[in-house]
């Protein structure tokens, strides 16, 4: 009988033979004939589900991986006319892949030598093992350009949607993408630079009405100013990095750190393993290590690539695209923990109790290689106990002790008690066309919350580390509400039949029992709305005031280095602290944390504003066919000119104005926040279910526009409004006792 070859032995073969991997030359080379194939067939499918080979065809390979964005070379054409590159970064043992590169009508023409940066996609089933799609050439920077088309007799013109650019642009007749008179488009320049006359451009992608879904981000970016486009110093720069080796750095690529993101996210900057601490001294207590992408050793101090990636501050996020703080070849590739690809990072090792309480840290700069990066749902799932194919084998020796080392955290939390509102996140989806397909909530998984509590861990230790070694750094702070928002916050609870403590050091604690006192009831949402709304906003400052929110007295962000420039200056200082290179944080950079600090929280402030002006023009072009559709929905705002009411189902705001709510004259209080009707004695608050129209959704402005129908289930009243639009003096003088005898109950209640 046929000896079956170990499992090792098949590997060591594979490695040494890396063109001798077909199943019947595995066979040849143990001797396995007959009926033994089977049993050979079935070790090298444990393999495959152990992650150590992968089958392609009649094959088996190394599972190393290209990075999702690589750098290639392009070899030529075949004989079928299909263009193929080689990578230039291949670390794998095994044989090198073969990627056929798919080109689209807008491409320039690539030929033999020509190196590309590109997005991959790992193929099955066939003879190349990836197709590749090219972002650009590797050396050009071709600017890009939005505007609408104008049909011209020699192709076209574009004229800029940017206010700061009163330069049109020319379009050969060859490069208009088929675009139409009117259309919106995005273009890139086309020829040298500097040459006489108007500049010229070719068309990539056709956008169409200004107005539709597909143009809101792009619109949106130009409104604010966020800059889209990387200069050619900062990309000549990101081109000339190479992979980082060991050298230099501590070997952790035996740790098995996985990355968890969302489905579709295109960079990794964070990888977490935990397992049982083995100290006596420490029963049931966990070892937790987070480890986050080492940009600080691609983008050093005063390099382009440091100015450029201040300028911007942070990445900025729409439903369609992310404008990143660092060009493609660092954030979509050298600064992200791919999946089975060597990557520097620094990474903290936390050793915690049984209940979650952190006894100690170190911080190590280190190589690491993730195998694997899980999205959300798929590890929820699996420890919901129905894993697929690429959780099943982690599950016992990674996602179970990562759950356990959550679950400790869990009860620190619970001691801790941060601010916990309950605040949905809404989710846009888009079709492949840009239009909104629908709007939800976001689910909140564990698994979300595993990550978010282990990044509040590492940032903690960074903050402490930093802090006992003297070193200066950005802290994330996050001051406690002032009284004037607290007042109103008391006001509004004590209306909806609810108490906050006054005449006490205000802790999250107490706002807490507040929102645990209404969760559950119709109450629920307004009064999570109304603490979120007395919060102040967060910032980032050389000084340590604390994080309210987070009840941490030390915090500072570390986590997410590829999109916030804040974390890459406590990189630059951790690397400082501990020696570990002239990458770090220089004695020159000390005074300019605080304007550096006031700089990145205006640009962090303008990318929310962009994101949400971009999220209420996605829902208003969502809405826009259901105009005369009737909604449910909560009063959200009051203010002299109309009451604003969030809608059940989508979460969005809209406004009913003032002149449509009745047929009567509506006085306002501003300290009671209410509106009552002069001749019916209707009193509008906020917190109350109400029914309304659709009246309209303007998609280029994001405002919906209501018609109230019914307020807590009842029709509105119709009073008598005076032609002049006031009510008559009767009327007034009834509208003012009413708003005064309103006013002394509230005065009682408070008392």
């Amino acid at each position: 009988m046929s000896r079956i070859p170990s499992k090792s032995d098949i590997l060591d073969w594979i490695s040494e033979n890396p063109t001798l991997t077909a199943k019947r030359d595995i066979a040849k080379a143990f001797g396995v004939k007959g009926a033994a194939r089977i049993d050979l067939k079935r070790v090298l499918k444990e393999l495959e589900t152990e992650g150590h080979l992968e089958k392609r065809k009649r094959s088996y390979q190394d599972p190393d991986r290209l990075p999702p964005v690589s750098v290639l070379q392009i070899t030529g054409p075949d004989a079928d006319g299909d263009l193929f590159a080689k990578p230039m970064e291949w670390q794998g043992e095994g044989v090198e892949p073969v990627i056929l590169v798919v080109t689209r009508a807008a491409d320039p023409a690539l030929g033999p030598g020509d190196r590309i940066l590109a997005r991959l996609t790992l193929i099955k089933g066939e003879e190349h093992h990836y197709e590749a799609r090219l972002i650009r050439r590797i050396g050009t920077n071709p600017r890009r350009i939005l505007g609408v088309f104008r049909k011209t007799a020699e192709g076209g013109r574009i004229v800029p949607v940017d206010k700061g650019s009163d330069k049109e642009w020319v379009v050969a007749e060859g490069a208009t993408h088929g675009a139409k008179d009117g259309e919106l488009v995005e273009a890139e320049q086309a020829g040298p630079k500097g040459r006489m006359g108007l500049p010229r451009a070719r068309v990539v992608e056709r956008l169409g009405d200004p107005s539709a879904a597909k143009a809101v981000s792009l619109i949106a970016i130009h409104q604010h100013s966020i800059p889209d486009s990387f200069p050619d110093d900062v990309i000549a720069e990101a081109d000339r990095a190479k992979p980082i080796g060991l050298k230099g750095r501590e070997d952790l690529r035996h740790l098995p750190l996985i990355t968890i993101d969302p489905s579709d996210a295109r960079d990794h900057d964070d990888a977490c393993y935990a397992h049982a601490d083995e100290d006596p001294s420490n029963p049931d207590g966990h070892i937790v290590w987070v480890a986050i992408a080492d940009v600080a050793a691609y983008v050093t101090p005063g390099s382009a690539l440091d100015r450029e990636a201040r300028k911007r501050g942070n990445s900025t996020y729409f439903p369609d695209r992310v404008v990143p703080m660092l060009p493609d070849r660092l954030s979509g590739d050298l600064c992200s923990l791919h999946e089975g690809v060597p990557r520097a990072c620094i990474a903290v090792r936390i050793q915690l109790d049984a209940e979650g309480t952190m006894l100690s840290h170190s911080f190590h700069r280190g190589l690491m290689r993730s195998p694997a990066s899980l999205h959300y749902e798929e590890v929820q799932q699996a420890v919901d106990g129905a894993p697929n194919d690429r959780c099943g084998p982690l599950l016992e020796p990674v996602l179970n002790p990562l759950y356990a080392a959550y679950e400790a955290l869990v009860a620190a939390r619970a001691r801790r008690q941060p601010l916990d509102l309950d605040l949905p996140e809404r989710r846009i989806e888009l079709d492949h066309a840009g239009q909104v397909t629908s709007v939800s909530f976001k689910d909140r998984l564990d698994a979300h919350r595993l990550i978010e509590e282990f990044m509040i861990l590492a940032n903690v230790a960074a903050a402490e580390t930093l802090i006992a070694k003297r070193v200066p750094l950005l802290f994330r702070v996050h001051e406690e509400p002032s009284p004037e928002k607290l007042d109103a916050l008391r006001e509004t609870a004590q209306a909806s039949g609810y108490a906050l403590a006054k005449g006490q050091v205000l802790k999250t604690a107490h706002l807490n029992r507040l929102l645990n006192a209404a969760a559950g009831s119709e109450d629920a949402e307004l009064i999570n709305m109304s603490t979120l709304r007395a919060m102040t906003q967060a910032y980032y400052a050389p000084d340590n005031l604390g994080h309210f929110g987070l009840a941490l007295s030390r915090y500072a962000h570390f986590t997410s280095p590829i999109r916030r420039y804040a974390d890459l200056v406590v990189h630059r200082a951790l690397i400082a602290a501990h020696g570990w290179g002239n990458d770090g944080l220089r004695p020159e950079d000390y005074d300019a944390l605080e304007a550096i600090g006031e700089h990145i929280s205006d640009t962090e402030r303008r990318s929310m504003i962009a994101e949400r002006d971009t999220t209420d023009r996605y829902i208003a072009s969502y809405l826009s066919e259901r105009v005369g559709d009737e909604f449910s929905g909560r009063i959200s705002g009051i203010a002299r000119f109309g009451v604003f009411v969030k809608l059940d189902d989508a979460g969005a705001d809209g406004l009913v104005p003032m002149r449509s709510i009745g047929r009567e004259y509506f006085h306002y209080d501003a300290e009671a926040g209410t509106l009552m009707g002069a001749d019916t004695g209707l009193m509008i608050s906020l917190g109350q279910r109400v029914t309304v129209r659709l009246a309209e959704a303007t998609p280029v402005t994001g405002g919906i526009a209501l018609e109230l129908l019914a307020l807590e289930g009842d029709a509105i009243p119709q009073g008598r409004r005076s032609p002049a639009g006031r009510p008559p003096r009767r009327g007034r003088i009834k509208a003012k006792r009413r708003a005064e005898k309103t006013r002394r109950k509230v005065k009682r209640t408070r008392r």
